[in-house]
């Protein structure tokens, strides 16, 4: 027996016959006339190979085999309704479903724990995998879609990927408490281009980022392989470093090792994005996610327009203060 001469309509037009017990009536319910109906049962019964009714001119009855036909009947056509109902719910809502959702190493674990609350919120039946990775991994996950959006840095290259800016990000300098530049008037990201410099390991987009900002060489400073132990390293007074607002703790250094400042009007920092790819169906979804983004810009950060540019900046984060 083959699937494809099975429809779901034909099981309707049994299941009709079965409630009225009448081949006029089930016609009438189901819109059609009496002998295509008539013929369509039969084309059934003889898929089949058994008799679902047995008829008289009198009166219509279920035949033992078809009661239990008829049961199944109902509870097929029941799931086709339901998986029509799943997708009409998939439409009305901006974003469902399974979404892998990734960022760079530098971000995702001090912007997941603002955000996850509300974006649970704002979209119900999205069932986020999150993940981290250095931008390069990120943009091959992309393409070769084991990613479906990404929170990135830019500049990226965006072949094939739709890249909607976020929220400016500013950079804040973190270093030891008795540093000359723990103290002083203005702060300028060239202040910094020294041997003191500490950087992360090559392949990390913040790397390029605080180089290009402060005019030092690649090879300049020592290197580590996380935020956390740049932090570290200046606070065991090896150096001085930049650092992303959002992984800034709150508050002064407990141990009194480090200062964070900031820098002037047009200090340096990042411009976060959202990344996708441009094929995927649901392109709608994915912007209705970016602007959920811009929206809940977190404090510190400028939230940029539809268009990129970036929005008057919000307050400073509590955390961030300079010393006195």
């Amino acid at each position: 027996m083959n699937l494809s001469g099975l429809s779901l309509r034909d099981l309707e037009y049994v299941v009709a016959v079965a409630d009225e017990m009448h081949f006029g009536r089930a016609a009438e319910r189901c819109n059609i006339s009496q002998p295509t109906l008539s013929v369509q049962v039969r084309k059934l019964e003889d898929l089949l190979g058994i008799a679902l009714f047995e008829r008289s001119n009198r009166r219509v009855m279920l035949t033992p085999a078809g009661q239990t036909i008829v049961r199944q009947a109902r509870i097929v056509i029941a799931e086709a309704q339901r998986l029509l109902a799943l997708a009409s719910e998939g439409r009305g809502a901006p974003l469902t479903g399974r979404l892998v959702l990734a960022a760079i190493q530098t971000l995702g674990p001090y912007l997941f724990p603002l955000i996850l609350r509300t974006l649970r919120q704002e979209f119900p039946l999205l069932a986020l995998a999150l993940s981290e990775a250095r931008t390069a991994e990120i943009l091959e996950g992309l393409r070769n879609g084991r990613i479906d959006a990404a929170l990135v840095s830019l500049p990226v290259p965006a072949s094939g990927l739709t890249v909607s800016p976020l929220f400016v990000e500013p950079f804040l300098l973190a270093c030891p408490a008795e540093h000359p530049l723990a103290r002083g008037g203005a702060l300028r990201a060239t202040d910094i281009a020294g041997p003191d410099l500490l950087l992360l390991d090559e392949g990390n987009c913040l790397r390029d980022q605080t180089v290009a900002a402060c005019g030092a060489g690649s090879a300049a400073g020592r290197h580590a392989t996380s935020l956390e132990t740049l932090r570290s390293m200046a606070a065991a007074g090896a150096g001085y470093t930049l650092l992303p607002a959002l992984a800034v703790p709150a508050g002064p250094d407990p141990s009194g090792l480090t200062v964070t400042r900031s820098f002037d009007v047009d200090g340096p920092g990042r411009t976060v994005a959202l990344a996708w790819r441009t094929s995927d169906p649901r392109a709608d979804g994915l912007a209705h996610l970016a602007a959920f983004f811009r929206a809940h810009a977190p404090a510190g950060t400028t939230a940029c327009r539809d268009d990129g540019v970036a929005r008057p900046r919000v307050g400073r984060r509590d955390s961030v203060a300079d010393p006195v």
